[in-house]
């Protein structure tokens, strides 16, 4: 099998059905060239995220020797043909079929992504924040910016892009001057033609003027800010379809969690940021201790924690949690994001474990405590 792969010239590799003690859930590969040099790319998939590998080919055999043990699925693309070989109990069935790829390779490395929000198209918001230029043209400086957007587009796109209902409401809990706001709007009401009624809160009067005169700007009809304390003010309590909150500061992100709970809201997208709480409180009382000596790394222990605890009374309240990188840790230190989905009813599985950790390392955190009815 790996003679036949080193001497065929492929289009692509798959290697699926990973074994015990693969890695990886899933690695394709495909011929790249780099600064003139012929490479293999391989990308490695890992539940929702992705690992590149570039290969120099003279290298080629050694990888597929690490690599093809741990995969009982290989199939080889090439021109008009795929090989397929399934490999089990230490015996190897080879298959072949036809398919329509054609004899041209694209070897670029940095190959075109189909991105949501498409160069090209009049997207205000992102004119505005510079990423476009005025006839709507990328903006090289700005290019990682643009990929950080439709990450986040594409994230939503994934859970809530087919969403059935022709009108959907989304509040946006500590919104700020953002505009991913506006981007999500965009993306609702021109990509997905619904009917979509925005709301974003926020503490600073000047900052929710402004963005209601840019709304007004854009003839973004059902998308407004308001002036509003998540912690305490009566906030639209209508059916909810989408709750967002990026980057609401410390517990606020405990009282936007809360309230999607307390309103069903299917869907929930939370980046986290200033987990000061825990940090404030927690004291030395277990296996932990260790993390717990050096300040930064305290912070950051507290930070997780954190979060932890949140995804995990999110479990007990009937939702699917994914944690997941937001943005590249190089651009941003507040990098996750908690992504929930309401499945089933609530089922407490978490809460004594979470109980436990109070109680050995002496902290409290807002969301238990609002969920156990707790002041």
């Amino acid at each position: 099998m790996k003679n036949e792969i080193l001497n065929t010239r492929f289009v692509k590799i798959t290697l699926s059905s990973p074994k015990n003690g693969a890695q990886y859930d899933k690695i394709s590969i495909r011929p790249v060239i780099l600064k003139g040099k012929d490479y293999i790319q391989a990308e490695r998939f890992k539940e929702s995220k992705v690992f590149h590998l570039n290969v120099e080919k003279t290298a080629f055999g050694n990888f597929l020797d690490e690599t093809l043990p741990f995969y009982a699925q290989i199939c080889v693309f090439t021109a008009g043909k795929t090989v397929t070989f399934f490999c089990k109990n230490g015996k190897i069935k080879r298959s072949e079929s036809k398919n329509d790829l054609k004899g041209e390779i694209n070897l670029a490395n940095n190959r075109e992504k189909d991105y949501i929000l498409k160069e090209g198209e009049n997207i205000p918001p992102l004119v505005d924040l510079g990423v476009f230029t005025r006839d709507f043209k990328i903006v090289k400086s700005k290019y990682d910016k643009y990929k950080q957007i439709n990450r986040f587009v594409e994230l939503i796109d994934d859970e809530c892009g087919k969403i059935e209902k022709e009108e959907i409401t989304i509040l946006d809990f500590g919104c700020g001057k953002s505009y991913l706001t506006f981007i999500v709007y965009y993306y609702f009401a021109k990509i997905k033609c619904k009917r979509v009624k925005i709301i974003g809160y926020d503490l600073k009067k000047d900052v929710v003027s402004g963005c209601n005169k840019i709304a007004e700007k854009y003839g973004y009809e059902n998308l407004e800010f308001v002036v509003a304390d998540v912690k305490k003010d009566v906030l639209y309590d209508r059916e909810i379809d989408i709750i967002i909150s990026l980057h609401a500061c410390d517990t606020a992100t405990d009282y936007a969690l809360y309230y999607a709970i307390t309103k069903g809201v299917k869907n929930v997208f939370s980046v986290p940021c200033c987990q000061h709480e825990i940090n404030l409180s927690i004291k030395k009382g277990g296996d932990m201790d260790c993390l717990l000596k050096y300040g930064i790394i305290k912070e950051r222990v507290s930070a997780l924690l954190t979060d932890s605890i949140r995804a995990m009374i999110l479990e007990d309240m009937g939702y699917k949690v994914d944690v997941i990188e937001f943005v590249d840790l190089a651009h941003s230190p507040k990098n996750l994001m908690l992504r929930a989905k309401k499945t089933r009813g609530v089922k407490f599985v978490n809460a004594e474990e979470i109980e436990r950790l109070q109680t050995a390392y002496g902290f409290e955190q807002t969301l238990f405590k609002l969920v156990n009815g707790k002041k």
